[in-house]
């Protein structure tokens, strides 16, 4: 648990398990060791079938995580996720708003370092290749929600392409590429689709309460509707740019 948070069990396939991670909770055991996501789950396992996690959300992220319970079902899932066939969905705060309507970002990333501020990544022509399709879904007091489509799963890309979105933007809370906020980071991964046993699967986290109540609603309806034919439609002309 996590501020009187319990880890949520979103969706359980066999040996694919997708909780709903809560902010401020690390995915794997820190150096000093701590709560994290696998230490919880791992508690009671037998051992060598505790889950692990596929891929990874920063500490301050909440929603879908993917864990597998057993090595060859991590390799698999870890595949899934190398080659693009797992889709996901993200929702983020944003500020200041961006102007267009929706668009698509193909800007490399880096990771940069110095003793003073400590680590993080940066568009470089030299870095790896990320890109990200995104689209305003609600807008409030300068502020956009808009959901994210990362079409690569690099380092803080959300984060770092967020900024690219209009002079000056971050996503709220972000306290390494913007300012910290009371809320904290207002970063959710809503939803993903992954394939399993010959077809695919779904999982959604609903939008936790550190969300401002105007982005409720449209941020649940594209949680509910992710995976969707019509949703899929949609998400092709903003990736294809015709829904700008």
């Amino acid at each position: 648990m996590v501020s009187g948070q319990p880890l949520c069990a979103l969706l359980r396939h066999g040996d694919l398990l997708v909780v709903d991670k809560p902010a401020g909770l690390p995915v794997t055991p820190g150096r000093r060791g701590g709560p994290s996501v696998e230490a919880l789950l791992a508690r009671g396992c037998p051992a060598g079938r505790a889950p692990r996690a596929v891929h990874r959300l920063d500490q301050d992220t909440s929603g879908c995580l993917v864990l597998a319970c057993r090595p060859a079902s991590l390799r698999a899932l870890g595949g899934a996720f190398a080659c693009g066939r797992a889709e996901k969905l993200y929702l983020a705060i944003v500020a200041p708003a961006p102007q267009a309507a929706s668009g698509r970002i193909e800007a490399p990333l880096a990771k940069i370092s110095n003793p003073a501020s400590g680590w993080r990544m940066v568009v470089a022509h030299e870095g790896a290749p990320a890109s990200t399709s995104w689209q305003v879904v609600a807008r409030s007091g300068g502020a956009a929600l808009v959901a994210f489509r990362p079409e690569t799963g690099r380092t803080h890309q959300l984060r770092v392409h967020a900024g690219l979105l209009a002079p000056g933007a971050a996503i709220v809370g972000d306290r390494i590429y913007g300012r910290a906020a009371p809320g904290g980071l207002m970063l959710h991964a809503g939803a993903l689709s992954l394939p399993w046993k010959g077809g695919r699967t779904v999982a959604r986290a609903p939008l936790p309460a550190r969300f401002p109540g105007w982005a409720r609603e449209p941020a649940e309806a594209q949680i509910r509707s992710f995976g969707s034919s019509s949703e899929a439609i949609m998400a092709d002309a903003i990736r294809s740019g015709s829904g700008r």
